[in-house]
């Protein structure tokens, strides 16, 4: 029933482009899908100097590690900092969480390309078998961040166009409401997730994942709760995106001894904090 529900929500707003939302409409679709796809955010001008900007990165820190380890520079560059403050990023997450953001976490995520431009003895058309490619598996980002109190919300904000062929998110609409599920070690290689855990394939509805292509420039948002995925990157393009985690100022670190988390790098993004559970 939920599943059908979401669907015909789909298909009510298929017909509207996420830029053409008011905000009333991007928080109904958000609570209802668990995501939003498809935001336009960088202007040419802004998506280019975002690039020129990325790759001088690259050529000082070489690819291997610009893949997933340029994490909270947004503390050392103003220009990452700049876009996570982006005004019309900002706009659909105040009209999902209200006037006051705080910026949790944020990180470049890349996937090269793995194969030439000559065809390839795996596949006539020179892409390669996705076996052992760096790929994310079924998860859910409140599995990891040890957040209560409020949402977390993920942004991917697409310096590169984002296509099936390169690994683009895939999500289980609604299934945000179901709460937290189980997760297991991963036993396929290749998992990008820093603790290598996914969700038990018999737990997915995978048959009703849906992708969520962006051009570059472009954002998705998604809750903490949404089951999600991406594939490997099987193309010869480069699959590269900033991943900007917000929350309200009354969402709070939860206390775990066990797993003691640290929040270092938060900055209130806008609005006002009254809170101050990131202080410390």
């Amino acid at each position: 029933m939920l599943y059908n529900a979401v669907s015909n929500f789909i298909q009510e707003r298929e017909q509207q482009k996420p830029s053409e939302m008011s905000a009333k409409q991007l928080q109904e679709t958000y609570n209802q899908q668990g995501y939003i796809s498809g935001l336009p955010v960088l202007n040419p001008a802004e998506l280019t100097d975002a690039r020129r900007a990325f790759a001088a990165l690259e050529e000082e820190f070489g690819k291997e590690y610009t893949q997933y380890s340029l994490h909270n520079v947004h503390l050392q560059y103003q220009w990452v900092l700049g876009l996570a403050k982006n005004p019309r990023l900002l706009e659909a997450i105040k009209a999902v969480i209200g006037p006051d953001v705080v910026l949790l976490d944020s990180r470049f995520i890349c996937k090269y390309p793995t194969a030439s431009g000559e065809p390839s003895a795996d596949r006539p058309d020179g892409n390669v078998r996705d076996t052992q490619l760096p790929y994310v598996a079924w998860h859910q980002d409140m599995r990891y961040w040890g957040i209560d109190g409020g949402p977390v919300l993920s942004v991917w904000l697409a310096l590169d166009d984002s296509l099936e062929e390169n690994g683009a998110l895939k999500v289980i609409p609604g299934s945000h409401h179901a709460g937290m599920l189980p997760h297991e070690l991963a036993t396929r290689q290749g998992n990008m997730l820093s603790v290598n855990q996914e969700i038990p394939e018999e737990l997915v509805e995978s048959g009703k994942s849906v992708l969520c292509p962006l051009l570059a420039g472009q954002m998705s948002v998604h809750d903490g709760f949404l089951v999600h995925a991406s594939d490997p990157n099987t193309s010869q393009r480069r699959r590269c995106g900033l991943v900007i985690r917000y929350v309200p100022p009354c969402a709070h670190p939860i206390h775990d001894p066990d797993r003691p988390r640290k929040f270092l790098a938060t900055v209130l993004a806008c609005g006002t904090d009254q809170f101050n559970h990131f202080s410390s």
